[in-house]
């Protein structure tokens, strides 16, 4: 008992001592609390100029390159092969940065009866590919740290390569069989449609008045060189008179074409550009910097603004709550509550680019995981359609049919590529296809840049030049390249899982010139050329590794090691090999050592 007495003041002051941390501590939380309470304000106002800068950045576009678009169009012999509509469809989009604009145009001219729906729907499945652009812009914004790089490219990456798989598999069924366009007329002729009323675009009421303040355009022009118009040609993109009681409503393309003197009846517009002297191409650059700074400027901030907030505890319930599946019986329908999600988010802004542009950052600080991101996009890929079919309804009757059925099919291509790419789990290539795209972005950046350039802007114009000579020089030149491309994707798998059943020759790569099986080569030229171009010299940062351990020593001991082995890893050429061989080989090469292939590494 004299023990237990004894010990008693030593236990009281503890509890003092505690209940003292505690009502220091409070003031600290409560000050905490306010301060992660008052940026959520300043989230939403960055938001709110990051989604206005999207529909500037798509002004820009359209401004500097949509009457080459509707020039794209006006060849109705080249649109009637499908590859070369497809990528008219995806070139048209890049240009414009809208798939709601030149999916009016194709409308357009189905309904006017310069196009048949059959042809139209390649155009619409480029048009589909080429909104993927924005994402994979605005990810490309996130390339100063590597590790969020990675996974924002990935995540913005994986809409890309629904597309193109989906692409590869539904073209040909569709030109051999035209069962989207079969569907499509089925149902209109099904239904007695009535052109309805406009659905409300519920963001553009929010963004509009401000985005209108800096430009506004008159989308008659484009529309009208794709139908042939030579009027529209003179005419300025800048719209300078707005409309009051005349053209309320859709504008229909024989009004677009009339080219009546608006003044008559019209207000003059206000905006930044109403009477100016320069050419579209001038505004359009001057609003491209500009938006692209908002842009860059307003994304930035929100990963930084995201990171403070969604850090410690808040992180973990967040990323938990975002990325655990249902209970056991039910785990299977998670993926499927998250393209509800998708779906219901972009039906209310009414853009898919606004959504996946948005989640790319969630994706990139880990809060979303990039298996919780493609039932995502797949929603927002629906969601989409959805508002495009009720835009649809609100075409007037000469238009109504033929706007429907390429709603349809647009809603047809997005339901048959998640049938072909979501339920069974090991047909969901598209996130394997993209987790190697954000690694192999993360080891050489350039590679964004490469990536963008090839897949939207290059390739599409190679294959609509040879599509423009002729359906033998296409057919000449693209199927020795096809035939190359299957071979060597073959050769691939059966290097990562059977390479016994391979020739020794084919079993690696090795027996090619480097540059032709690795990216290695590329990245010393390039590396090589930004150097010269950079301020500081490089020898000053790379003087010797004892200059550099000497200079690393000032600092905290375990962060310095830390990042000193990572960039041994990186600068490892064994690594570096053992990453460019395709997973699954087992391969050692040591410098002075040959191949050993029975070492299981």
């Amino acid at each position: 008992r004299t023990g237990s007495l004894a010990s008693a003041p030593p236990l009281t002051s503890a509890a003092a001592s505690r209940a003292a941390d505690s009502s220091t501590q409070s003031p600290n939380t409560i000050k905490q609390l306010l301060v992660n309470i008052s940026k959520i304000p300043l989230l939403f106002i960055l938001l709110f100029f990051f989604v206005c800068s999207l529909d500037t950045l798509s002004s820009a576009f359209q401004l500097a390159g949509g009457k080459v678009a509707g020039d794209i169009f006006r060849d109705n012999a080249v649109l009637s092969n499908p590859v070369a509509g497809l990528v008219v469809g995806i070139l048209v989009t890049v240009l414009v940065q809208s798939s709601s604009t030149s999916t009016s145009i194709v409308v357009s001219l189905v309904a006017s009866g310069l196009l048949e729906v059959r042809s139209a729907v390649p155009v619409i499945m480029g048009s589909n590919i080429g909104t993927s652009v924005t994402n994979t812009i605005v990810a490309m914004m996130q390339a100063a740290e590597r590790a969020e790089f990675q996974r924002a490219f990935a995540g913005a990456t994986i809409h890309d390569c629904f597309n193109w798989l989906s692409v590869l598999v539904l073209l040909p069924l569709e030109v051999a069989s035209g069962l989207m366009t079969w569907l499509s007329h089925l149902l209109v002729t099904g239904f007695r449609l009535q052109p309805g009323e406009e659905a409300p675009e519920l963001l553009k009421v929010v963004t509009e008045p401000v985005t209108k303040l800096i430009i506004q355009l008159d989308k008659c022009v484009i529309t009208g060189i794709a139908m042939g118009n030579e009027d529209m040609r003179n005419r300025s993109l800048v719209k300078e008179w707005c409309q009051t009681d005349l053209f309320t409503g859709n504008v229909s393309a024989e009004e677009c074409g009339r080219g009546l003197d608006l003044s008559q009846s019209s207000l003059k517009c206000r905006h930044l550009f109403v009477s100016t002297e320069l050419s579209d191409l001038s505004v359009g650059l001057i609003l491209l910097a500009g938006s692209l700074a908002v842009l860059c400027t307003c994304l930035l901030l929100l990963v930084k603004l995201l990171n403070s907030l969604l850090k410690g505890q808040v992180a973990k319930v967040i990323h938990k709550v975002i990325n655990t599946d249902l209970p056991h019986p039910f785990g299977w329908l998670s993926g499927y509550m998250a393209m509800f999600v998708g779906a219901g988010v972009t039906f209310v802004v009414q853009s898919s680019s606004v959504f996946t542009s948005a989640m790319t950052p969630l994706v990139g600080i880990g809060v979303i995981s990039l298996e919780r991101a493609y039932p995502l996009t797949l929603g927002s890929n629906i969601g989409t359609t959805a508002t495009a079919l009720l835009a649809a309804l609100a075409s007037p009757g000469n238009k109504l049919a033929a706007a429907i059925q390429i709603a349809l099919c647009h809603l047809f291509f997005n339901v048959f590529g998640i049938l072909l790419w979501y339920p069974l789990p090991f047909m969901r290539l598209p996130i394997r296809m993209s987790r190697v795209l954000g690694e192999r972005t993360a080891k050489y950046r350039w590679f964004a840049v490469l990536y963008l350039l090839l897949c939207f802007l290059l390739l599409p114009s190679l294959v609509l030049g040879l599509s423009l000579a002729g359906w033998r020089v296409m057919a000449g030149v693209g199927a020795p390249f096809l035939g190359v491309t299957v071979f060597i994707a073959m050769v691939n798998v059966m290097q990562a899982h059977s390479p016994s059943h391979l020739p020794a020759k084919l079993q690696t790569w090795d027996f090619l010139p480097q540059w032709m099986h690795s990216l290695k080569p590329l990245d010393r030229l390039i590396t090589k050329a930004t150097d010269c171009c950079s301020v500081t010299p490089e020898a000053e940062q790379g003087g010797g590794e004892e200059h550099i351990s000497t200079q690393t020593t000032s600092g905290s001991p375990k962060k310095e090691s830390t990042q000193r082995k990572a960039e041994l890893a990186y600068d490892n050429p064994v690594l570096d090999y053992l990453d460019e061989i395709r997973p699954g080989v087992r391969v050692l090469k040591l410098k002075g050592l040959e191949r050993c292939n029975s070492t299981p590494l």
